[in-house]
């Protein structure tokens, strides 16, 4: 297993993994699902060394992106000492093997090396067994709201509720 940063090469499987996590969704949860992201975001992240891919014999099982802020979602509880983990995607022929816990561990010690004190994530519906799943992996389940201004937000926040989940470094 191998943890590094996605390259533009890497952009088509980013996207082809997003259709699949999308269609997965529609099924498992049909009140709410990824849109399809732009090219310049995905593009942007990249550049900027915010997307990320976990390796398996050198085939992309899994991928995310990170920010350093995101006050339009944390919303007053924005703070300066976090990062934030969205749209983990997995490749459905490496389903069952944790990555999520593997991206909180990773996540932790990217961190730390960062000089932040916590690692944020949300998701959009409240899904019970999602929720048991980030918390087994270490985070604290925060609760759940409704977004005050979801203007620049990809269409899946607007109107949902969003669950947030947070886990402070030691």
């Amino acid at each position: 297993m191998l943890i590094a940063n996605s390259s533009r090469s890497d952009i088509p499987e980013i996207f082809r993994l997003y259709k699949l996590a999308t269609d997965f969704q529609k099924v498992k949860f049909p009140e709410n699902q990824w849109p399809e992201f732009s090219q310049d975001l995905i593009l942007t992240e990249v550049d900027d060394n915010r997307q990320f891919k976990l390796l398996m014999d050198g085939e992309i099982a899994c991928v995310w992106a990170i920010t350093y802020s995101d006050p339009q979602i944390w919303e007053e509880d924005e703070n300066d000492a976090s990062i934030y983990i969205h749209r983990i995607a997995t490749n459905p022929n490496f389903r069952g093997n944790n990555f999520v816990q593997r991206i909180v561990d990773w996540s932790i010690d990217f961190a730390k090396g960062k000089g932040k004190t916590f690692v944020r994530m949300d998701t959009c519906g409240k899904n019970d067994g999602l929720i048991e799943h980030y918390t087994k992996c270490g985070f604290e389940f925060l609760g759940v709201r409704k977004l005050k201004n979801t203007s620049d937000l990809p269409s899946h926040y607007h109107n949902a509720d969003v669950c947030f989940f947070e886990k402070k470094l030691g």
